[in-house]
């Protein structure tokens, strides 16, 4: 019992720890998260040891059921982590042995810490990842609830912020839907690529013990074992790609946010929100903000920062496990958490969106948007180079422009000056909503694009 509150490895060395690098070294407030993970690899392990007959079976039902009380004792917040014993791995098993006496030692057999935290890391990036994915899925049905009400509502496309050409709202918000769809993609590949079970491979080199990775892997629910036990305990692309798909998601978030506030400011009153996504000043009684979009906008930089953090660490590490690799669950936690809580905050701000049709109608007509469909008429009906049709179309625009007037509002004998062989059915074309239903090719923002492509993803994301 003297030996209770030493480190397991204290007995090569003549010296106690230094404070200071207890304090830096543990790592158990961090990764104390992993605990579910850590007991249910354990207990994988256990019961491999057993069926292979490397420990007795009685030391391994002892083990497991010492396991399932520590995990009680941590669901119900009855568990007390100590710094001392530097991660969770070494604080359960100093929990196993106050427990359940000597059996305890033998549930270490054939693994490292290197080979069991990276298990645990890998299955607590696989139950994020699916986490994810749900939230990710749950914004893209908010995002075709909102398009499914805005189909034929005509807004302003912009290139460099200026008008170009009308669009449909609905088409500008399933925009967001399909880089949300690359999103989920790459949450997916990444559970692919990480789908290799590690255990086993011990410190680097693998075990003497026969050990049987491929069950450990199956119980685990992975694919297959890991094929280089180096590489093992030495990889860490699964949490640089975990922290990538995030920081790319936010990214997508973070411009959805931007198109928010831009569209809902005083300069351009194309959409509103409801009382419950915006807030006030402590000055200013007029005020509503919104700041959720904001900080959306902004979380962006935190996972950006996650990802170089750990890509910098991983950068001319020394082949196999080195302490620097202790920091990535704090990355990868912080990141997750992160992501999540823009992922919630995007659903609602989405869900709290109104059009203001009238105002985006009134601004697609403004800066001359339907311009290209009078040069597309030329061409189709007239039989001219695009680049002809262009520069008769730039001179009507120029024309319009000096007689303070929208292209819409010019008349036959006015739009004729620029080329005589017309008739009044060009006068069509200068409609904003017959410009955006024009648009039929696969892809565009005509309505009964729009409709095919939402019936389409509903049935996508079910």
């Amino acid at each position: 019992m003297k030996n209770k509150n030493k480190t397991v490895w204290s007995n090569r060395f003549k010296s106690k720890m230094s404070q200071s690098f207890q304090k830096i070294g543990s790592s158990i407030h961090i990764d104390k998260r992993l605990y579910e993970q850590d007991i249910a690899a354990s207990i994988v392990h256990t019961q491999m040891l057993s069926k292979q007959k490397i420990i007795k079976s009685e030391d391994a039902n002892k083990i497991i059921n010492g396991l399932k009380k520590i995990k009680a004792q941590i669901d119900k917040g009855n568990f007390e982590f100590k710094e001392k014993f530097e991660d969770i791995h070494l604080n359960i098993e100093k929990a196993l042995f106050d427990i359940i006496g000597p059996s305890a030692g033998y549930m270490h057999t054939a693994r490292s810490r290197n080979d069991q935290v990276v298990t645990d890391f890998k299955l607590w990036i696989k139950d994020a990842s699916k986490e994810i994915l749900k939230d990710i899925s749950l914004v893209m049905k908010n995002l075709l609830k909102k398009a499914e009400k805005n189909t034929d509502t005509v807004m302003p496309g912009l290139t460099h912020l200026k008008n170009a050409q009308p669009i449909s709202f609905a088409h500008y918000l399933l925009s967001y839907f399909e880089m949300l769809k690359r999103d989920k993609k790459r949450f997916e590949n990444n559970l692919n690529l990480l789908d290799e079970c590690p255990l086993g491979s011990a410190a680097l080199s693998g075990t003497s013990y026969k050990i049987d990775r491929t069950y450990t892997a199956k119980k685990l629910g992975f694919k297959k074992p890991t094929d280089n036990s180096i590489d093992s305990v030495s990889d860490r692309d699964f949490a640089i790609d975990f922290l990538y798909a995030s920081a790319v998601c936010a990214m997508h978030l973070s411009r959805l946010a931007e198109d928010f506030i831009i569209y809902n400011s005083d300069a351009f009153k194309l959409i509103s929100f409801k009382d419950s996504m915006l807030t006030g000043s402590s000055i200013m009684p007029q005020k509503k903000n919104p700041d959720p979009a904001e900080l959306i906008r902004g979380k962006v930089g935190i996972n950006y920062g996650k990802l170089n953090a750990i890509l910098t660490i991983m950068k001319g590490l020394p082949m196999s496990y080195f302490k620097d690799m202790q920091d990535d669950k704090e990355l990868v936690f912080s990141g997750f958490d992160t992501l999540k809580d823009t992922l919630t905050m995007s659903a609602e701000l989405i869900n709290s969106v109104y059009a203001n049709k009238s105002n985006m109608l009134f601004m697609a007509n403004q800066g001359h948007t339907t311009a290209t469909d009078f040069a597309d008429y030329l061409v189709q009906n007239k039989n001219l180079s695009f680049r002809e049709s262009y520069a008769i179309s730039a001179k009507l625009v120029n024309f319009a422009e000096k007689n303070e007037k929208l292209l819409s509002e010019l008349s036959l004998d006015e739009v004729k000056k620029f080329y005589k062989d017309l008739d009044k059915s060009v006068l069509k074309v200068f409609d904003v909503k017959n410009s955006m239903n024009m648009k039929k090719s696969h892809g565009g923002t005509s309505v009964i694009n729009v409709k095919s492509m939402i019936k389409k993803y509903k049935k996508e994301i079910k």
